[in-house]
């Protein structure tokens, strides 16, 4: 059975930027003393609701009739069967097979499993306490289970705790925080897309590590083919710029193209100004008016304006046919897009950027 075998790395959903422990756990011993930031947390939003998951990226679970029914898995829990104490508490969490959401018996039956050192119950139990569900929020407890959980072998967990720190006050990290935070990252990796990314752009940015365009390529190539639309992003950018790969603009529009169909608002912008220049591919500025139209809507910086500009350039049908054109997208983001988004919000770049200012040494590789 596959329920929730892999958890949504740890059901952190939007996770606030500024995201760290309670003051009042300060002297709770997590990784160690000194890699701890506490500050106030401010509230995830909603968990959402995907069957399971393999690393970060979401599988579907087997069919419900081969699936052991509630009354089965009761019975096996009662028992200690750590799985079906794991299993039974997926179902109340998200309320399937025919059982009522309760987040309190959630709570319970991962407590059980964690208390058999289950690292993916620990896990799951510590994105209970982070969010608040089935108990009182309490970050320096959901901090100290993501720990354990990682120390077992957790790599959702890591990538739940790097993510944390990330958040944390940049002015307040100290060296070992870094630190701590790359080995989280590292040990991820194998398995986890988002962890891939964010060494991926570390190599890019040059952040924590000497910055390196051909490993930076490698990985962000990798998030990118499993459908990350701001991997897609970036990678454009290495392409476009020649960093770590030979320059290939029709690549780079190739990805542009895929991050701007999945909703991404800076590749729709980026892709409309190739398109309108011509300068690195053909102008089309029927396609350039489009994007502008549909980045208007998205908010973005500077795209109403453009798309005025162009709307004077083009005859009546043409301009009517593409803003039927504009009206008709609906972005289609991929299932690790959506887990990404709603897990730790619409872009992990900001993760990184925001802690460029900070006072790190090079760490080495």
């Amino acid at each position: 059975m596959k329920y929730k075998r892999f958890v949504l790395c740890g059901l952190i959903a939007g996770v606030a930027f500024n995201a760290y422990a309670q003051s009042s756990s300060a002297d709770a011993e997590i990784l160690d003393s000194s890699s701890v930031v506490y500050s106030e947390v401010s509230k995830p939003t909603q968990v959402s609701k995907i069957t399971s998951t393999s690393g970060d990226t979401p599988v579907l679970s087997e069919t419900e009739d081969k699936q052991p029914s509630p009354d089965e898995l009761q019975q096996k829990a009662d028992t200690g069967d750590v799985r079906a104490q794991s299993d039974l508490a997926y179902m109340y969490l998200y309320g399937l097979n025919g059982l009522k959401t309760d987040y309190k018996k959630a709570l319970h039956y991962y407590q059980l499993a964690a208390e058999k050192d289950d690292p993916e119950a620990l896990n799951n139990l510590g994105s209970l306490y982070f969010n608040g569900l089935g108990t009182a929020v309490d970050y320096a407890k959901a901090i100290e289970y993501f720990d354990k959980a990682t120390r077992l072998g957790s790599n959702d967990a890591a990538v739940n705790l790097a993510i944390i720190y990330l958040g944390s006050d940049p002015s307040t990290k100290k060296q070992a925080d870094f630190e701590k935070i790359y080995k989280l990252l590292k040990q991820a990796e194998p398995t986890n897309n988002t962890a891939k990314f964010l060494i991926g752009y570390s190599y890019y940015q040059g952040f924590l590590l000497k910055q390196d365009y051909k490993k930076a390529f490698l990985l962000i190539k990798t998030v990118a083919d499993a459908q990350y639309d701001e991997a897609q992003y970036v990678l454009a950018n290495l392409y476009i710029n020649g960093y770590g790969v030979p320059k290939n603009y029709t690549r780079a529009v190739e990805y542009l193209e895929k991050s701007a169909n999945q909703g991404y608002p800076t590749a729709i912008l980026e892709l409309a100004r190739i398109l309108e220049e011509g300068k690195i591919y053909p102008k089309n500025i029927k396609r350039a008016y489009s994007l502008y139209n549909v980045a208007t809507t998205m908010e973005v910086e500077g795209a109403a304006a453009k798309r005025d500009e162009l709307e004077k350039s083009l005859n009546l049908n043409d301009l009517l046919s593409t803003q039927n054109e504009a009206e008709k997208y609906a972005p289609s983001p991929s299932p690790l897009t959506s887990f990404i988004r709603q897990t730790f919000g619409n872009s992990l770049k900001i993760y990184i950027d925001t802690n460029m200012d900070a006072d790190f040494d090079v760490i080495s590789d």
